[in-house]
Formats: structure tokens, sequence, C-alpha cells
């Protein structure tokens, strides 16, 4: 039997890691990223169009124009860009399963990020990206020390401003890392103006993106791909694969979110039978935790209990539970579901957790 040298060991370790879910190709490297800065900032246009999936996705899903057919094996190319048919083909086969079944649990949690990413002038199909990073587990640690739903190097989530110590880590709170999230991305989107630029840009950092600009002649990501490392190609291509299944058929989401009063007016009025009181009705799903939502709500928690009794065990049970809320606290309820939701995971994470 052959003998293996002992001084290489932590290199073959090492190696053997490296291709682990979750890491990030250059995850030390993002100085440059925090430090560089655009040539001109945006105009207004640009902005705008930063902003609209529609435009800002054009190179993602874009009509197959050229094409005398609009499919590729299972893939519609309709709105696909057709450099991507293969791959996507590929990933629906090994993937839609997973994905789709995500699309369901996760919904509460990509409602949050929706809200989040929004606010922030971002698409919210990027919220995909904490998809393929840590399919969306606050509890992800890469083998490289990148951790939560964002997966977050230690020092560019504090330079995010992200709290990240021994006692806390801020990382895998999943509103608080969104919102870092969220600033990074637009700090790498005000270097490229490309969205795919970006995704690629936070996987193997801006210096190996730059360097692919600089080799290719181009800023399009389909004529510099070659030139970027391997893993941080196909970070792209998953991105657009996860993209298209979650989306449905890759058509880039049109849907205008309902406003709070919208969302009011379409959960049913009920009278509760044990108090006589009415009620809103609304359907939750996720890990919201009765003493976090009853807090948010300014409910005594003995009160809350007898319009929601045995809310946990059913919500773990089930999945989902028919919350009563008081029709004086809806707004309150709308206004601050994501955070209860934050709260509650945080409190499974962390006991101690107070926010």
């Amino acid at each position: 039997m052959t003998k293996i040298n002992k001084s290489i060991l932590p290199i073959i370790i090492l190696l053997l890691f490296s291709t682990s879910a979750f890491a990030q190709l250059d995850p030390v490297k993002y100085e440059d990223a925090l430090t560089d800065k655009p040539e001109t900032p945006l105009t207004k246009t640009e902005i705008a169009v930063k902003a609209d999936p529609k435009q800002s996705f054009k190179s993602l899903f874009e009509e197959a124009a050229a094409s005398k057919t609009k499919s590729f094996k299972d893939v519609n190319t309709e709105h696909l860009n057709p450099m991507a048919a293969s791959f996507v083909d590929d990933y629906m086969k090994r993937h839609s399963k997973t994905l789709n079944s995500l699309k369901i649990w996760a919904k509460p949690y990509f409602d949050m990020m929706d809200d989040v990413l929004s606010e922030n002038g971002i698409p919210k199909q990027l919220k995909y990206l904490a998809v393929i990073e840590s399919h969306l587990k606050a509890s992800a640690v890469s083998w490289a020390g990148a951790v939560g739903p964002w997966q977050f190097m230690p020092e560019t989530g504090r330079r995010m401003g992200l709290q990240v110590n021994k006692f806390n880590d801020e990382r895998r709170d999943y509103l608080k890392s969104t919102y870092a999230a969220s600033k990074y991305l637009n700090h790498l989107y005000d270097q490229y103006r490309d969205w795919l630029l970006v995704v690629a840009a936070y996987n193997c950092g801006p210096g190996r993106v730059n360097s692919a600009i600089t080799r290719s002649g181009s800023k399009n990501f389909w004529d510099l791909q070659y030139y970027l490392p391997a893993e941080s190609r196909m970070h792209v291509k998953k991105f657009i694969a996860t993209h298209y299944i979650m989306e449905g058929e890759g058509g880039v989401a049109t849907a205008t979110p309902l406003t709070k009063e919208q969302e009011m007016e379409m959960m049913p009025t009920a009278t509760d039978e044990l108090t006589h009181q009415n009620v809103k009705l609304h359907t939750i799903s996720g890990r919201y935790n009765s003493k976090t939502v009853a807090k948010y709500l300014e409910m005594d928690m003995a009160e809350f209990n007898k319009l929601n009794p045995n809310m946990d065990r059913i919500l773990a049970a089930s999945s989902t539970y028919q919350l009563k809320i008081p029709l004086n606290k809806v707004a309150l309820f709308l206004s601050k579901k994501n955070q209860m939701l934050n709260d509650s995971i945080m409190m499974i994470l962390n006991p101690d957790y107070q926010n």
C-alpha cells in the first residue's frame, strides 16, 4: 500500500472540503468590493432599471428570437436566455422536486426578503441567491466560515453592519442579514450595473470579476463567463435555473404586491365562539412562536391563548395555523409580521435571544 506523506494530509483535507455546499470561492477577498467606487453615480433611469426585473434581468431571461423553436428538451425558452437552456434542463431534472417543495415551506421567509429587497430598490428575485447560498438555512456554515442564509464571512458581515462575535452572530438573523445583503448587493450593482455579474462577484469576489472583464473586453456575463472560475460560472447558472424553477418556466414575476389595506380586506371576519369577539382569520406558516406573536400584538398571553389555543403545537405538527387576530390588532400584525417570524426563529436557534 502506498504511504501518504503526513505533511500533505492537511492540503488533501482542505481540497476535499473546498467543494462543500454553501462555500463562497473567495470569501475573504471583499475589501475591494467595499472600497471600490463606481465611476459615476446611478442616474434616475438606471435606478429604475435596477429595480425592474423586466429590464434588469434582460440578459438572464430574454426572448429566444433567433431560434425557430421556443423549447429545449423540457425547458420553455420563450423567456430564458438560450445560452442557459442546456444547464437549466439538467438542473431541473436534479433539483426541481426539492425547489418546488422549498417554494411551499419557505413562503413566509420569501415574503420577508421580498419586503426588504424591494425597500432597498433590488428586484425581489435576488432572494434566490440565498437559496443557492444556503438553502435558506440560518444554521448553514461553510467550510470557510461563511454563516447564515446569505453566507457572510465574519469581516464582510461586520462591514455590512452586523454584529459578529462569540456572544451574538447576526449573520443567522434572517431580517438583519437580508438588510446587510441588500447593502452589499447594491454596492456591487453600483460597480457592475448588471445583476448576473453581481451574482458572480458575490461568489468569487469583485477582483476576479474585474479580471474577467479586462481579459474578455466585455461586461456581458455570457461573453466573459469562461474567464471566471468554474465554480462562479456555475453559481450564476444555478441562480438562473433556480429563478426559472421558482418563478414558473422563467417568467419574470409581474404581480403587484398587495397593500396592507388590500391584505386586511382579503382576511375573512368571524366571531370567536369562546370570547364572542370579532376577529380576522389569517393562515400562517413558518416557525412562528405564540409568545413572540402575542408580544408584538401587545396582547396578554392568556388573552392570546384564548383566541389561539395550542398554536405552537398545531403549527409544529401541521406547518400551518389559522390565526385569530382581534380587529384592532390586524394593522399591527401586518406591519410587524416579518419581525415576529424573525424573532421566533432566533428564539429557536438561541433560547436566550431577546430583541
